[in-house]
């Protein structure tokens, strides 16, 4: 004997105590899976067999058994539930989480439970309470199937009870199907189009209306194939036959669900154009109209593909649903969700469920018939209205390729204009229109965010508050804001006298973890910058949904606009455009829009006043109190009143004081207009279709560099290194040094690689290694002493480091959901993610 049971469902033990439940259930089934009476008694109550705490106990088996179901996991509920209203609740929670309830019975003899029960020391109460049991199971048996149970299984032996458990999955779980599919939306009975639309698909359609696929590809049909159009029944021949061949599937739609019921007699409404199938039905053979009667029974509701990636229905599906079976996961599937109201076409107003969907797979779907199909929230509706003079549309999945053919006529008009898109300036598409407002819960509270390069990064609900301080009060128009950069990690502390950072560590650090070539880039002393940069406005419209705030963005690292919205950043955005333009960037890499990472200088341009309330204070004071204090303690030391190692102690503070205010003064400059600024873009981030992590840093500072002829932008001087070359560090040393020499901030040393991963994981994209006199300004004018330098060699980087990689990898998934077209809200749960990492507490001089 088989007992087979879904993947999904609950499992519900009903039977007499000693009937063997619980062996059963262990041989069966793993520990968690099996949800115990007994051992919910004893979890609140410290004893299985206190009875009196029953209500409590199974309260909380309910709880868990709910939260299972709910995370799609099978639930067993071991216990005697032999009483009808212990069942009923069962029931009742299957229900709610769409899963299908099983019953599995131990019907034995009531002379073999009493015989048990007598030899079992754990169980202080009498035989009448087992034969009092059985009664009740016998008073059961024959209604379990009135009471819900989609599945009963009657043990009526010892060797029943030895039977094989076989999990099987829902008819509804392809999972293991991954495609590639083209999915096709409401036909109704256009056999020409449908011929043609398949033929465009590159299949083979025969005359006798025989398909023959592009290898590997299947089709996906999506319902209502018949009703309204002129050719039901060939349209029905040619689906169900690719089906019966394996090349195709099919879910019901609607109006295959009524055609079903009055085939086989019930009393429905002849309107919505079943008088047009039964009419064109009559004519075709007695065969043909037997055999359809089990196809259309055989439809399921939806499928899951692709892992889980992909769910097609009718008429769509809410996420709590994928998977899962129960009659208003089917009423979903046909029929939708409506809100009760009625339009002034007097049809059912529809809730628009695919515009709170947050789900993680694609689903494809249609019922409703529209103008254009558009994306919203990875979900689409592909029912362009082909029996209403609109168009039959597939779509090509996993490549996300619309494919459409017009119809050939207008075969029913519909009750409801079904207006076609005219060819006009781009509009706000469907998914930016509900970008407009974004929804809080998606960025509050503790969040797990899933990524390419590093699977799990948690964002703590204290950072979240913080970071959502920013956006609200500060932030850019989020739409915008597809990117924010990662901090980044200084080299390992230098033990070379008089130095802190040196190259010699950053090299190694690479070295140690088998990166052979890194490329060290001329680190600008600027302030960090995000440039968004379109082609026009309408291409700022069409990707970004953004209208009348001109053709790009310069942003701060914190999403801030970098010159408060004001008329020198759009000369900015305007001056990088034109040289993109000039110098043919936008046809190079087919794009019109890009997004820049960039050193925008000087530092004093962002940095005014943190210079003017820090560093220029402390230089001020400094120098003035040390130059007014030197000329008498000169006269001190030659009254002897003073040692002269205290003097020369003074005289040193004082040359280092004034070489604190030398180094801030070199990156500073007075900014009058645009003119005065400059600007570094060192990274190509993104561009239409392309997240450019895939190119080396070469590829991307080449590129930029074709394209830096405006005065105002800089290419970034740059240098490759072999790290396993001695000379060639020794090179690298060198160069590091002759920039340094000159007042620059240092480099920046990374793989030559974008993205690398080693043994244990993701490598630091870029480590930085700072000059000494930069450094002057980070930790004050005498961190140099020897004393100084001591205490500050133990700094720890780890923290830093791990902050960098995971901020680097939320950087890199935006961008990729952004490219990819996924909604906002997608986007922005990366984006928020690293504006949120910014308020740990991790020491920012480093």
């Amino acid at each position: 004997m088989k007992i087979k049971i879904p993947d999904l469902s609950l499992v519900v033990l009903i039977g007499s105590t000693s009937s063997g439940k619980s062996t059963f259930a262990r041989r069966h089934f793993r520990p968690t899976e099996v949800l115990s009476s007994d051992y919910f008694r004893a979890l609140v109550a410290d004893d299985e067999n206190d009875q009196s705490v029953s209500k409590d106990a199974f309260e909380v088996l309910h709880i868990v058994a709910g939260r299972r179901l709910a995370l799609g996991k099978i639930a067993v509920i071991d216990a005697t539930n032999v009483q009808a209203e212990a069942r009923k609740p069962l029931v009742e929670l299957a229900a709610r989480n769409h899963v299908l309830p099983v019953a599995i019975v131990f019907d034995l003899p009531e002379r073999l439970l009493v015989e048990r029960h007598r030899t079992r020391l754990d169980r202080p109460f009498g035989e009448g309470v087992v034969r009092q049991h059985c009664q009740q199971l016998k008073r059961s048996l024959r209604g379990l199937e009135r009471e819900g149970f989609r599945k009963v299984f009657i043990l009526r032996s010892e060797e029943d009870v030895e039977a094989e458990v076989v999990r099987e999955p829902l008819w509804n779980d392809r999972r293991q199907e991954i495609g590639p599919f083209d999915i096709i939306g409401d036909i109704h009975g256009c056999y020409d189009e449908l011929k043609t639309l398949l033929r465009e698909l590159g299949y083979r359609v025969a005359a006798d209306g025989t398909v023959e696929p592009p290898p590997g590809r299947r089709a996906v049909f999506l319902g209502d194939l018949v009703d309204r159009g002129p050719a039901v029944p060939a349209v029905l021949k040619l689906v169900m036959g690719m089906v019966r061949a394996g090349t195709a599937y099919c879910v019901a739609g609607n109006h295959e669900a009524k055609l079903l019921r009055k085939l086989k007699g019930r009393n429905v409404q002849v309107t919505h154009g079943l008088a047009e199938s039964l009419e064109q039905l009559e004519l075709e053979s007695a065969e043909f109209k037997e055999s359809l009667v089990p196809f259309l029974d055989g439809l399921i509701s939806h499928y899951v593909f692709d892992g889980g990636g992909l769910v097609v229905a009718h008429a769509g599906l809410v996420e709590r649903m994928h998977g899962r079976s129960s009659g208003k996961v089917r009423d979903f599937c046909l029929y939708g969700e409506t809100t009760g109201e009625t339009d002034e076409y007097g049809l059912p107003v529809r809730h628009n469920w695919a515009a709170e969907y947050r789900g993680k797979a694609t689903v494809v779907y249609g019922h409703s018939p529209i103008p254009d199909p558009e994306w919203l929230n990875r979900t689409i509706n592909i029912d362009t209205g082909c029996v209403f003079g609109g168009r039959l549309t597939a779509l090509r999945y996993p490549e996300r390729e619309l494919v459409t053919v017009p119809a050939a006529r207008t075969y029913t008009e519909p009750v409801r204009p079904l207006r076609l898109p005219e060819i006009t300036a781009p509009t706000l598409t469907g998914q930016q229109r509900e970008d407009e407002l974004l929804d809080l819960a998606g960025v509050m509270g503790k969040r797990v965010v899933e990524t390419k390069w590093m699977r799990n990064i948690v964002i703590r609900e204290e950072n979240a508050i913080a970071a959502l301080e920013v956006m609200s009060r500060f932030a850019a128009n989020p739409k915008w804001l597809v990117y924010l950069p990662p901090t980044m990690s200084p080299s390992e502390t230098s033990q070379q006298a008089g130095f802190l950072e040196h190259p010699v560590e950053a090299f190694a650090y690479y070295r140690a973890r088998g990166v052979e070539r890194v490329i060290c880039e001329e680190k600008h002393m600027g302030s960090r910058a995000i440039l968004v940069v379109c082609r026009d406005e309408l291409a700022a419209r069409r990707r970004f949904g953004v209208v009348g705030e001109g053709s790009g963005v310069c942003l701060t690292r914190t999403g801030r606009h970098f010159f408060d919205g004001s008329a020198l950043e759009q000369s900015l955005v305007e001056r990088v455009r034109s040289a993109l333009d000039r110098t043919g960037f936008w046809q190079e890499l087919e794009t019109d829009w890009v997004v820049l990472d960039c050193e925008l200088m000087p530092w004093s341009a962002k940095a005014q006043e943190l210079l003017r309330t820090q560093y220029a204070a402390v230089g001020a004071s400094a120098v003035a109190s040390l130059s007014q204090a030197l000329p008498l303690l000169e006269q001190a030391a030659q009254r002897g009143v003073l040692p002269s190692e205290n003097l020369e102690q003074q005289r040193q503070r004082a040359h280092l004081a004034e070489r604190f205010v030398a180094a801030y003064r070199h990156y500073c400059w007075p900014v009058q207009g645009l003119d005065d600024l400059k600007i570094a873009p060192f990274h190509i981030l993104a561009t239409e279709g392309h997240v450019h992590t895939d190119k080396d840093h070469l590829w991307h500072l080449g590129t930029i560099a074709r394209f830096c002829e405006d005065p105002i932008l800089v290419a970034t001087a740059n240098k490759t290194i072999e790290v396993n070359d001695p000379q060639s560090v020794e090179e690298g040393v060198a160069w590091w040094e002759e920039l340094t020499a000159q007042g620059g901030e240092g480099m920046v040393v990374k793989p030559l690689d974008f993205v690398v991963r080693g043994a244990k994981g993701l490598i630091q994209p870029a480590v930085k290694c700072r000059g000494p006199e930069y450094l002057r300004i980070i930790y004050g004018p005498e961190y140099t002493l020897e004393a100084n330098l001591e205490r500050l060699r133990s700094r720890g980087l780890g923290a830093k480091r791990s902050l960098a990689l995971r901020e680097f990898a939320l950087g890199i998934e935006a961008l990729e959901r952004f490219v990819g077209g996924e909604p906002l809200w997608r986007v922005h749960e990366c984006v928020f993610g690293v504006l949120a990492l910014e308020s740990e507490a991790v020491d920012p001089r480093l």
